[in-house]
């Protein structure tokens, strides 16, 4: 079926939004392993590094939503994440500025708030192409569009701890421009999309409570924020722990690479996978290896063997986490609210997750060192997978 004058295909949306998925994550891969490298190289002490790692997530407690609410009354997305990209490119001249920790601050947090709106509102864009009759997700083809943002991380993070190896940090500025220039290059080739059309042009504002409300939602979400801060151990503090105990920045390179290696596998395979459990079995899988993989982490840092060993299972606490949870927001929040509901997503997942994962994190640095970050990431996934047992539980339920 050809699709209708003006409105792209759908196979040519999906392949623009992989490229934008790609660009993007070369992006993330090139910045957030390094930043804490870098800030470290300007002098600061490891609380200010900290705040700075946590401002990320700082506009995540208000960017996404603000993006997503916006997106669906619109109904522009595509608009809004070809101008977010290019803000962001912006804010990031910022970094080529005489440096001081409040103008880093400043360039750090416009960037992300603008940031904000590219991921979830793709993900808004591939789940309407990949809607089912449902109201379900074709999850086997989110896996091959989703797949390209690991493959550009791992390229990146890869060429990047080479690059930095022999260039040293002070490159990090310029290539960090370079790396957001492609995310508009990707951004702008998104085929613009027709608004949504709904059965009424207003939805009462009280529904996205209504969904909100019921428990095995809330039970979701909070297994969400449990599992995801403890994952900000990783993205905040794993780049420096590696370099504390004399590892080399390929090394750090290396061992982010196997981490996106596994989770690339997932990606191109789980369709068959995810066949073999429900998405709340899947987020309990991940919430106890969660736990098993921050473990090892602390308790065996200067063995390689056993970091790379942990590295690998990225692919169940995060791919597959990650999937599953993309898979239920379009399933809570279907139709005009799955704009609000992505970035809901992004909000109470990886915002309130990372604040407390960054800010918290530092704190336990300077007071217990680097293993008891991880520690107590092990304790939150725990929590993470009770939580995601009741959401099964009440799920069944319903």
């Amino acid at each position: 079926m050809s699709a209708a004058p003006g409105v792209a295909a759908p196979d040519k949306t999906l392949g623009a939004c992989a490229v934008l998925s790609c660009a993007y994550f070369a992006a993330i891969g090139g910045f957030n392993p390094f930043a804490p490298l870098w800030y470290k190289e300007l002098g600061l002490p490891v609380v200010a590094i900290g705040l700075l790692v946590s401002l990320q997530s700082w506009t995540r407690l208000f960017a996404p939503y603000a993006w997503g609410a916006l997106a669906d009354r619109s109904g522009k997305r595509v608009s809004i994440i070809r101008y977010a990209a290019l803000a962001s490119f912006v804010a990031a001249l910022g970094f080529l500025l005489p440096l001081h920790f409040a103008s880093l601050a400043a360039a750090i947090l416009l960037m992300f708030c603008f940031n904000a709106a590219i991921v979830p509102l793709t993900e808004t864009v591939v789940a309407a192409q990949l809607s089912t009759a449902s109201g379900g997700m074709d999850a086997k083809r989110y896996g091959r569009v989703r797949v390209w943002g690991s493959v550009g991380f791992l390229a990146s993070v890869v060429l990047m701890g080479w690059w930095f190896q022999h260039f040293g940090m002070r490159a990090f500025a310029l290539t960090t421009l370079l790396l957001l220039g492609g995310v508009v290059w990707a951004a702008w080739r998104l085929p613009l999309q027709p608004p949504a059309v709904h059965p009424h042009s207003e939805q009462p504002s009280p529904a996205i409570r209504a969904v909100l409300r019921e428990a095995r939602v809330r039970w979701f979400f909070a297994g969400i924020f449990l599992t995801v801060l403890a994952h900000s151990a990783l993205y905040a503090f794993y780049s420096l722990y590696l370099d504390s105990l004399g590892y080399g920045k390929q090394t750090v390179g290396l061992l982010w690479a196997v981490s996106v290696m596994a989770e690339i596998l997932w990606f191109a395979f789980q369709g068959r996978m995810l066949e073999r459990g429900s998405l709340h079995h899947w987020l309990l899988a991940a919430a106890l290896l969660s736990a098993l993989r921050f473990g090892l982490t602390a308790a065996f840092g200067a063995s390689l063997t056993i970091l790379l060993l942990a590295q690998l299972s990225h692919a169940l606490t995060f791919a597959a986490q990650h999937t599953a949870c993309i898979a239920l927001v379009s399933r809570y929040f279907p139709g005009r609210l799955r704009g609000r509901g992505q970035a809901l997503y992004s909000v109470l997942g990886y915002g309130f997750s990372g604040v407390l994962g960054g800010i918290g994190g530092a704190w336990l640095v300077s007071h217990r060192g680097y293993p008891a970050v991880f520690w107590a990431a092990a304790v939150a996934a725990l929590g993470g997978a009770f939580c995601a047992w009741r959401s099964l539980h009440l799920d069944r339920k319903a």
